[in-house]
């Protein structure tokens, strides 16, 4: 049986669970969901313009003004965050004629908030709020106002905004998902403003960023002795030797000699040492190009009957580029 602290633990997930659901379920509504599609719609059509939205908040809808202003910018829309007090004193500058202006606001009636208004108001600013209450003075004031209303909050006094801070930031995740596809920013676009860490290199980085090339290559020619295929793959340690007609990289690739392939051959035991290369060599293996995206090449070695752990590069031609192998692949991202 859970105790107090467990229960109130999980209480407190399924309240906000159910903000989540309820806005969902209400905005769904036909005449909302053309209400919320309009809105979209104007915020894309200024952002096409090259204006931009600022988000703006106090408190603890500050921070979640702060949040929704970085996701949108990373998502394709150029956004930024306002401190209310300080476009008070200044930073209003930042504001241009056309942009869009999104107040987070449960109440509806913030101080500093309804201070801009009369400025914001002059440079002809696209005001929308978000916020819980649809009688206030910052609704009445907004071109659009999205309902953020919340039956309760999660704190048990009601006063600590939890859910109401929870709905306002899966709304702003729900505007810049949005405006993100209407503006067909794909996963290219999205790799540019995140070059950074394993999604940066994931999304950006090739083949030819990680594999193998030049001396690193272990090479060898077809009628390479068995002797020589172990020495080369002892001392290069890429787990595969790669095999041409004279060992030279500025011919087509035949074939490939994993440590795999070395392993079965010794079951042949006594004529083991009689083989050649092209005894043991896979010929015309998988391949990928050094422009390979990290994910494609990563499918090209597990999408098999039997996975794969090396890859061998190759140019249009088919003479080697470099050889991948699956830990690079899974180490990078």
């Amino acid at each position: 049986m859970k105790n107090s602290k467990e229960t109130l633990f999980t209480d407190v997930l399924e309240l906000e669970a159910r903000a989540l659901a309820d806005c969902a379920k209400r905005l769904a509504q036909p005449s909302e969901r053309q209400k919320i599609t309009a809105v979209i719609e104007k915020m894309r059509d200024r952002l096409d313009q090259n204006a931009k939205i600022i988000v703006t908040g106090v408190g603890k809808s500050g921070k979640i003004a702060e949040k929704i202003a970085a996701t949108l910018s990373s998502t394709g829309s150029f956004a930024l965050y306002l401190h209310p007090t300080e476009g008070l004193h200044g930073d209003l500058g930042i504001v241009r004629e056309g942009d869009v202006l999104l107040a987070i606001s449960y109440t509806g009636n913030t101080e500093e908030i309804m201070r801009l208004l009369p400025s914001l108001k002059r440079r002809k600013v696209l005001l929308i709020g978000i916020g819980g209450n649809a009688h206030s003075v910052l609704a009445e004031a907004c071109d659009d106002w999205i309902d953020a209303a919340v039956a309760q909050e999660a704190c048990p006094h009601g006063l600590a905004p939890t859910a109401s801070t929870t709905l306002a930031l899966a709304i702003g995740d729900a505007i810049s998902v949005t405006l993100m596809k209407l503006r067909g920013f794909e996963a290219e676009s999205f790799a540019e403003n995140h070059p950074g860490g394993a999604l940066g290199k994931r999304l950006t980085y090739k083949v030819t960023d990680i594999m193998h090339k030049e001396d690193a290559l272990p090479l060898l020619a077809q009628d390479a002795t068995i002797e020589e295929v172990l020495h080369q793959s002892t001392l290069k340690k890429l787990g595969a030797v790669l095999i041409t007609r004279t060992g030279k990289r500025t011919e087509p690739l035949l074939g490939i000699i994993t440590d795999g392939d070395i392993r079965r051959a010794l079951h042949h035991r006594e004529k083991f040492f009689q083989f050649k290369a092209a005894d043991l060599m896979t010929i015309s293996p998988v391949t990928c190009s050094s422009q390979h995206s990290l994910p494609d090449a990563l499918s090209l070695m597990q999408e098999r009957t039997s996975q794969i752990s090396v890859l061998p590069v190759v140019d249009a031609s088919g003479k080697i580029d470099g050889l991948v192998r699956l830990h690079d692949l899974i180490r990078t991202i």
